[in-house]
Protein backbone atom coordinates (compact mmCIF):
# COMPACT_ATOMS: atom_id res chain seq x y z
CA UNK A 1 0.00 0.00 0.00
CA UNK A 2 2.57 2.20 1.00
CA UNK A 3 4.34 2.03 -2.08
CA UNK A 4 0.78 2.35 -4.10
CA UNK A 5 0.74 5.41 -2.18
CA UNK A 6 4.19 6.70 -3.04
CA UNK A 7 4.00 6.37 -6.86
CA UNK A 8 1.13 8.11 -6.76
CA UNK A 9 2.71 10.69 -5.19
CA UNK A 10 5.51 10.99 -7.67
CA UNK A 11 3.28 10.70 -10.77
CA UNK A 12 1.44 13.46 -9.47
CA UNK A 13 4.41 15.58 -8.92
CA UNK A 14 5.70 15.14 -12.41
CA UNK A 15 2.08 15.79 -13.77
CA UNK A 16 2.13 19.45 -11.91
CA UNK A 17 5.89 20.01 -12.73
CA UNK A 18 5.15 19.32 -16.25
CA UNK A 19 2.02 21.62 -16.45
CA UNK A 20 4.44 24.32 -14.61
CA UNK A 21 6.53 24.47 -17.63
CA UNK A 22 6.90 26.76 -20.16
CA UNK A 23 8.58 23.70 -22.50
CA UNK A 24 5.88 21.86 -24.54
CA UNK A 25 3.67 22.36 -27.51
CA UNK A 26 1.67 25.31 -27.36
CA UNK A 27 -1.30 26.28 -30.12
CA UNK A 28 -1.74 29.71 -31.30
CA UNK A 29 -4.69 31.47 -31.61
CA UNK A 30 -4.97 34.43 -34.21
CA UNK A 31 -5.94 37.65 -32.63
CA UNK A 32 -8.16 39.05 -35.02
CA UNK A 33 -10.68 35.80 -36.24
CA UNK A 34 -9.89 34.00 -33.14
CA UNK A 35 -9.04 30.87 -35.08
CA UNK A 36 -6.35 28.76 -34.12
CA UNK A 37 -2.75 29.33 -36.50
CA UNK A 38 -0.61 26.92 -35.33
CA UNK A 39 1.44 25.00 -32.77
CA UNK A 40 4.96 26.22 -31.41
CA UNK A 41 7.02 23.84 -29.70
CA UNK A 42 9.15 26.05 -26.94
CA UNK A 43 12.21 24.01 -25.97
CA UNK A 44 15.27 24.80 -24.30
CA UNK A 45 18.76 24.73 -26.15
CA UNK A 46 22.18 25.42 -24.81
CA UNK A 47 20.34 27.48 -21.48
CA UNK A 48 18.14 29.43 -23.84
CA UNK A 49 14.33 29.43 -24.84
CA UNK A 50 13.66 29.00 -28.50
CA UNK A 51 10.35 27.95 -30.23
CA UNK A 52 9.58 26.77 -33.79
CA UNK A 53 6.45 26.04 -35.93
CA UNK A 54 5.62 22.85 -35.88
CA UNK A 55 2.16 22.17 -37.34
CA UNK A 56 0.02 24.65 -39.27
CA UNK A 57 -3.80 24.46 -38.42
CA UNK A 58 -4.45 27.22 -40.65
CA UNK A 59 -4.27 25.85 -44.13
CA UNK A 60 -5.89 29.14 -45.53
CA UNK A 61 -2.25 30.27 -46.95
CA UNK A 62 -2.15 26.55 -48.59
CA UNK A 63 -0.56 23.27 -47.04
CA UNK A 64 3.56 24.03 -47.22
CA UNK A 65 3.47 28.44 -47.12
CA UNK A 66 7.09 29.96 -47.14
CA UNK A 67 7.49 32.99 -45.16
CA UNK A 68 8.23 35.55 -47.65
CA UNK A 69 8.09 38.68 -45.60
CA UNK A 70 10.67 36.76 -43.61
CA UNK A 71 14.01 38.82 -43.15
CA UNK A 72 17.58 37.01 -43.85
CA UNK A 73 18.14 33.42 -44.36
CA UNK A 74 14.35 33.24 -43.00
CA UNK A 75 12.95 34.92 -46.02
CA UNK A 76 11.14 31.95 -48.37
CA UNK A 77 11.87 29.53 -45.71
CA UNK A 78 8.67 26.63 -44.72
CA UNK A 79 6.65 28.22 -42.45
CA UNK A 80 6.74 24.89 -40.18
CA UNK A 81 9.36 24.16 -39.20
CA UNK A 82 10.79 28.00 -38.85
CA UNK A 83 12.36 29.32 -35.49
CA UNK A 84 9.90 31.89 -34.15
CA UNK A 85 11.69 32.47 -30.59
CA UNK A 86 15.13 33.32 -30.53
CA UNK A 87 17.09 32.44 -27.28
CA UNK A 88 15.44 34.14 -24.69
CA UNK A 89 16.90 34.03 -21.15
CA UNK A 90 15.31 33.32 -17.80
CA UNK A 91 14.50 36.37 -15.35
CA UNK A 92 12.70 35.16 -12.23
CA UNK A 93 9.23 33.40 -13.65
CA UNK A 94 9.94 34.97 -16.85
CA UNK A 95 11.96 34.82 -19.97
CA UNK A 96 12.71 37.71 -22.14
CA UNK A 97 16.19 39.25 -23.84
CA UNK A 98 15.26 38.20 -27.37
CA UNK A 99 13.14 38.55 -30.57
CA UNK A 100 10.31 36.93 -31.64
CA UNK A 101 8.93 36.50 -35.48
CA UNK A 102 5.86 37.31 -36.81
CA UNK A 103 5.81 35.14 -40.48
CA UNK A 104 2.62 37.25 -41.29
CA UNK A 105 4.88 40.55 -41.59
CA UNK A 106 8.01 39.35 -41.57
CA UNK A 107 8.56 41.63 -38.15
CA UNK A 108 10.47 41.04 -35.16
CA UNK A 109 9.47 42.16 -31.76
CA UNK A 110 11.71 42.43 -28.53
CA UNK A 111 9.87 39.53 -26.75
CA UNK A 112 8.69 37.95 -23.19
CA UNK A 113 7.15 35.02 -21.82
CA UNK A 114 6.04 33.84 -18.74
CA UNK A 115 3.17 31.16 -17.78
CA UNK A 116 -0.21 32.72 -16.24
CA UNK A 117 -3.04 30.05 -15.19
CA UNK A 118 -1.42 27.51 -16.80
CA UNK A 119 -1.29 29.05 -20.22
CA UNK A 120 1.95 30.83 -21.94
CA UNK A 121 1.42 34.73 -22.47
CA UNK A 122 3.25 35.99 -25.19
CA UNK A 123 4.29 39.67 -25.58
CA UNK A 124 5.91 41.05 -28.01
CA UNK A 125 7.19 44.66 -27.69
CA UNK A 126 8.20 47.71 -30.00
CA UNK A 127 9.74 50.69 -27.63
CA UNK A 128 6.77 51.00 -25.42
CA UNK A 129 3.96 49.55 -27.64
CA UNK A 130 2.82 45.50 -26.75
CA UNK A 131 0.56 43.16 -27.59
CA UNK A 132 0.52 40.01 -25.82
CA UNK A 133 -1.36 36.73 -26.77
CA UNK A 134 -2.33 33.41 -24.68
CA UNK A 135 -0.76 30.32 -26.09
CA UNK A 136 -2.42 26.72 -24.85
CA UNK A 137 -0.65 23.81 -23.94
CA UNK A 138 -1.35 20.92 -26.46
CA UNK A 139 -1.80 17.69 -24.71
Amino acid sequence: MKFFIGSLFILLSLSVSAQSSIFGKWKTIDDKTGNEKSIVEVYEKDGKVYGKIVQLLDKSKGEDPLCEPCPGDRKNQPVVGLQVIDGLTQDGDEWSGSKILDPENGKQYTCKIWLEDGNLKVRGYIAFLYRTQTWYRVE
